[in-house]
């Protein structure tokens, strides 16, 4: 399972995903132990201490000092961890519009924290994207075919033909 890798395929087919949690950032210094009971989305050890990404009330209940009220957009597209390009085109895109945005990948999807109050913007930036990047897709001659047929009525007919042309 390697992921995707094309550009313009992981720009039109990344299919955000706004999660309803709010997320905090909260750091705890080298040799603290993590909370009981915690269920870190995200662990990340640096020098300075390890950082967690957390809900903002499972960050309350542990008596967290947390910063950064961001809600979660998961990309449900499997991209490479090998991808050139997919993360600064979004988040150029969203710093076009003066917003900032945390960017984690994992092993199966990449993953924005987004400020909490601009969520919708994001989501309608990422949409907007999706749809400009797959407007611009070249379509293969048998897709225009199709499409100018009629066998084949809409961008989701042409991107399901894409996805799986068997």
């Amino acid at each position: 399972m390697n992921g995707e890798t094309d550009l313009k395929k992981l720009l039109a087919t990344m299919s955000p995903d706004l999660l309803p949690d709010i997320y905090v950032f909260a750091t705890l210094t080298p040799g603290t132990t993590q909370p009981e009971g915690l269920d870190p989305v995200m662990v990340f050890r640096e020098r300075e201490g390890l950082t967690l990404i957390v809900t903002e009330d499972a960050a309350r209940v542990a008596g967290l000092t947390a910063s950064f009220r961001c809600r979660m957009i998961t990309l449900n597209i499997h991209s490479s961890l090998e991808a050139v390009g997919f993360l600064a085109a979004i988040t150029t895109r969203l710093a076009a519009a003066g917003m900032g945005v945390n960017p984690v990948s994992a092993f199966y999807h990449d993953h924005l924290f987004v400020p909490a109050d601009r969520a919708e913007e994001a989501m309608e930036l990422l949409r907007e994207l999706a749809r400009q990047s797959f407007a611009t897709k070249d379509l293969q001659r048998d897709d225009v075919e199709a499409i100018a047929s009629g066998r084949m009525s809409s961008e989701s007919d042409h991107l399901d033909a894409l996805l799986d042309p068997e």
